[in-house]
């Protein structure tokens, strides 16, 4: 809160316009996220149902804008799309109903739980630099000792043991030569499994 709120008062000393991406907002493990919302009016607020509510695909959010703001953002929108499919938005109502608010909680308890497997599995199998997953469903670390390649180790991974894993070249094209970044939004089960075939492939060694 307090960083946001810095940074909510740099960009109005400075006339900025300040467009949060709060699209996995609601996903967080200990502290709860605070949205800009809750701190000023004066921000383009960018959401969508593909994260907290699982509807990845649907292509369907919204944004909160500042008065004023409205017509030349519909104007925009207008040459880009003319409005969500129907069944997208029969969707996102539905998953604003209350079983729909139940069955998004029920994911993030699952979410919770894989957080724990894969983490305790990363630091056991030797991954380094493991970043703190405080909020989403990612983790994001260092290869272990005598593995250099992560798009290598990527490529290895699912031919062998069909596990899907993202090299950190997509995030950092520096350093990512040497990262991965797992996700665990899936069933507990098969995030167990996943880890389990993980440690099968490490121990064949680089």
């Amino acid at each position: 809160r307090a960083a946001q709120s810095a940074l909510i008062a740099d960009c109005a000393a400075n006339g900025t316009v300040l467009i949060a991406d709060e699209i996995y907002h609601g996903i967080t493990y200990g502290a709860e996220a605070v949205s800009a919302l809750e701190l000023t009016d004066d921000v383009i607020v960018v959401n969508s149902f593909s994260k907290y509510h699982a509807m990845t695909g649907w292509r369907i959010g919204w944004m909160v804008v500042p008065a004023g703001f409205e017509r030349p953002l519909a104007n925009l929108a207008q040459n880009l799309f003319i409005c969500p499919s129907h069944p997208s938005q029969i969707a996102a109502l539905g998953a604003l109903s209350a079983e729909g608010e139940a069955e998004a909680a029920g994911h993030l308890t699952d979410y919770r739980t894989n957080r724990e497997t894969v983490l305790a599995a990363l630091t056991t199998l030797g991954f380094r630099d493991i970043a703190p997953a405080d909020g989403a469903f990612y983790a994001y670390a260092t290869l272990p000792e005598g593995w250099e390649d992560s798009m290598a180790f990527s490529k290895r991974l699912l031919a062998e043991h069909h596990v899907a894993a993202t090299p950190g070249f997509d995030f950092d094209p520096i350093r990512g030569g040497r990262t991965m970044r797992f996700s665990y939004a899936q069933a507990p089960s098969v995030i167990t499994e996943a880890m389990t075939r993980l440690g099968a492939f490490l121990a064949k060694g680089p």
